[in-house]
């Protein structure tokens, strides 16, 4: 994948106090396949929050940043306007900080989403975790799938 230098950073040092952390996840069975997302997220005083939603037959890569732009949207609505985020997937969390391009023309329009989100938020990180350390979110998602829930979805992406 190419690399390209971002000509404005998304990944910025947070201090320890006031930060809601998101944990997200998206999946597809079968690729693409019905397809759902998770977001597991402690707001700033520590109460817990899980948003999940059905996406229909979509790509596991569309399903992860419809993870990114439901904590993103949750978190801008109720003025989280410092937030973290842990994902699993190694390509969400590389483009998003610009060290790949996005070459999938579905996702580009996502990913111009997220970044325009981002840039509403005061501070913003995103780290990539192994699969074992994302569980609750991954629950969220089978959740989402197993049940076609979308009560909790935010606006479906794109």
């Amino acid at each position: 994948m190419a690399r390209r230098n971002s000509p404005q950073s998304t990944t910025r040092n947070l201090p320890s106090s006031g930060i809601a952390v998101a944990h997200i996840d998206g999946g597809a069975r079968g690729n693409p396949g019905e397809a759902g997302f998770g977001v597991y997220l402690k707001d700033p005083a520590g109460r817990e929050h899980s948003i999940c939603g059905y996406l229909g037959i979509k790509t596991n890569n569309y399903a992860e940043y419809a993870a990114l732009l439901a904590a993103l949207r949750y978190s801008l609505r109720r003025k989280f306007n410092r937030l973290k985020v842990y994902s699993d997937s190694e390509l969400l969390v590389r483009q998003v900080k610009g060290d790949y391009r996005v070459k999938n023309e579905s996702l580009k329009s996502l990913h111009a989403e997220a970044l325009r989100l981002i840039s509403r938020l005061r501070e913003f990180e995103i780290e990539h975790v192994p699969r074992e350390k994302n569980r609750e979110a991954d629950r969220l998602v089978n959740l989402a799938i197993d049940s076609r829930k979308q009560a909790d979805q935010e606006k479906e992406p794109g």
